[in-house]
């Protein structure tokens, strides 16, 4: 049988021409599967959507790396990324060299995580991907904080005719001209409308939130390209105080709530709003953990009554974790946001937390703009007014800024 189909073969035989079409259009086949293979070889690298902490860095062997693992390396060399005194919108919360700090090394630490690289903040490469689009932080003064940062950042590579600042009501707006790109930071200290909402009176004992209503903050920011949130400072106590009802109803509802179940339903109407309101195609969506505190200083081994006042030098116990960081309100957000992918809605949490407890030399302390006159016993005990909850400028939010930037080109 086999010889009768060799005959077969042979009794029509292919001209030359045939034969070049035929071996032309199998090496065009061949090459056509190979780089199908390839391309789905590395969209599997890729991965599809938001992806875990650990994918928006690769270390030597290409494995994946996570970014907040680490720990802070001394670098004058390449840090600060700015100058305190050429930011043209610098904070007086934060510009403590102005303020008088004489030790200035709290601006040389880089950040090193653990088998990998942090990308090198590169500002012309943000702006351009900010080109006609619009980067809003949204959240208290620690998320203020981060964004006096980016304006530090960002702003250094523009000139000063082609920069400017608006303020409206509770939104501040920095603007890069040449790049038709704002970053702004909007207020909002709970997320939530509360009675803390006014952008500077705002120190109210009695505080109040209504859980069930964000629209008040969100018209602001529902076109945003890029939105960063944080809450957490303002939730410090045991419980607060909801209102069912709007401040002008006299019939409205109080009652006094365990706060990890206020801030849970807080998140809540946060997370229905961005379901129904952003879309996940368009806008990057990125949440900030809790920044921590240093007022104790018994934490990291000195007396019980001394805190972050004339600290130089971040902790170096591995895995250091003091009391103002509450894990509980961590997980409520972890929870919030995995409801979201659930959802459809992908959040990238920036956990900033473990690496800013190693930093106890990076708040400003004493040197600060202070809002109020200060009292004889205040003037003789400096550490009774050493603000422990901000960060200096160039400092620990630069590196925040870092991470949020590795994450938004990793998205893109």
């Amino acid at each position: 049988m086999a010889k009768k189909n060799n005959q077969l073969f042979f009794m029509k035989p292919w001209g030359l021409r045939s034969i070049i079409n035929f071996i032309v259009s199998l090496f065009l086949a061949l090459a056509i599967i190979l780089f199908i293979s390839s391309t789905a070889k590395t969209g599997n690298a890729r991965g599809d959507g938001m992806e875990s902490a650990k994918a928006a860095g690769r270390g030597e062997d290409g494995e994946t790396c996570d970014l907040f693992s680490g720990k802070w390396v001394f670098d004058n060399l390449t840090y600060p990324l700015y100058s305190e005194r050429e930011c043209m919108f610098m904070s007086d919360q934060s510009a403590c060299e102005k303020f008088g700090r004489k030790n200035f090394r709290y601006q040389n630490w880089r950040w090193q995580p653990n088998g990998c690289n942090l990308p090198r903040f590169n500002a012309t490469r943000l702006l351009e991907s900010l080109r006609g689009r619009r980067m809003v932080f949204v959240g208290d003064s620690l998320n203020r904080n981060q964004w006096v940062s980016m304006v530090c950042l960002l702003g250094s590579v523009i000139p000063s005719s082609l920069k400017s600042m608006e303020t409206n009501g509770s939104l501040m707006s920095f603007k890069a001209k040449e790049y038709n790109a704002s970053v702004e930071f909007y207020w909002s200290p709970l997320l939530v409308e509360s009675n803390s909402d006014h952008p500077t009176n705002h120190r109210i004992p009695d505080r109040i939130v209504r859980t069930q209503s964000i629209e008040k903050h969100a018209k602001h920011w529902t076109d945003a390209d890029i939105l960063v949130f944080n809450s957490y400072l303002w939730w410090r106590r045991s419980t607060m105080k909801v209102l069912w009802g709007s401040f002008q109803d006299n019939d409205g509802i109080y009652k006094e709530i365990e706060i990890l179940r206020a801030y849970e339903l807080a998140l809540k109407t946060w997370s229905d709003w961005l379901e129904f309101n952003v879309d996940p195609l368009k806008t990057q969506l990125f949440f900030v953990s809790m920044s921590p505190t240093h007022f104790w200083g018994e934490e990291w081994g000195i007396d019980s009554n001394q805190n972050c006042y004339n600290e130089t030098e971040p902790i170096e116990k591995i895995g250091f974790w003091g009391t103002g960081s509450d894990k509980r309100m961590m997980n409520v957000v972890d929870m919030a946001i995995d409801r979201l992918k659930d959802r459809g809605v992908s959040v990238q949490i920036l956990n900033v937390t473990q690496l800013s407890e190693y930093r106890k030399d990076g708040h400003p302390s004493i040197y600060r703009k202070q809002w109020d006159p200060l009292t004889e016993e205040q003037i003789a005990n400096p550490s009774s007014y050493a603000d422990c909850i901000h960060w200096c400028l160039p400092g620990v939010p630069d590196v925040w800024n870092e991470l949020l930037y590795a994450y938004i080109f990793k998205q893109q």
